[in-house]
């Protein structure tokens, strides 16, 4: 459990609102949950410009301004590493550049963020994979009882 300190802070009244209009706008958000993530978002796009979050049936989620999340490019920077294991570091980002359409700046940049938040963007892989999977046994069992 992440041991939390009080930190006193005042809003201007503008952002108090806002920020109040946004906790309400999220259900089972307090003000000091919705500041925390406001926070700590703003701190990370602060740290890896290019990246933004992005809400989803998953929660909010890193993704590259104007592209993917940031889970699925390095899902795909894992898979050609896989398939690749003597590519070149150059060589490698150009693959997964040409193969998803992703301009290889922005491939680095999530890069960049996933060498931050490995445990985030890996969770997120993981998630991602465990729903496929659940989305492909769905769909054998339809198949296997329409088929007779």
């Amino acid at each position: 459990m992440v041991k939390r300190t009080a930190t006193p802070i005042r809003f201007e009244a503008e952002v108090a609102e806002r920020l109040a209009s946004y906790a309400a706008a999220n259900p089972g958000m307090s003000l000091s949950s919705a500041a925390n993530r406001l926070v700590d978002e703003a701190l990370r796009i602060g740290e890896h410009p290019g990246i933004v979050f992005r809400p989803g049936p998953t929660g909010r989620r890193a993704a590259l301004a104007g592209g993917p999340d940031v889970w699925e490019v390095i899902r795909a920077v894992k898979s050609a590493r896989a398939c690749e294991a003597d590519l070149a570091e150059d060589d490698l980002l150009a693959l997964v550049a040409g193969n998803t359409g992703v301009p290889l700046r922005l491939i680095r940049t999530a890069v960049r963020y996933w060498a931050s938040y490995p445990g985030e963007i890996d969770a997120e892989i993981d998630a991602a994979a465990a729903a496929e999977d659940a989305a492909e046994q769905a769909w054998q069992r339809e198949r296997h009882l329409l088929a007779g």
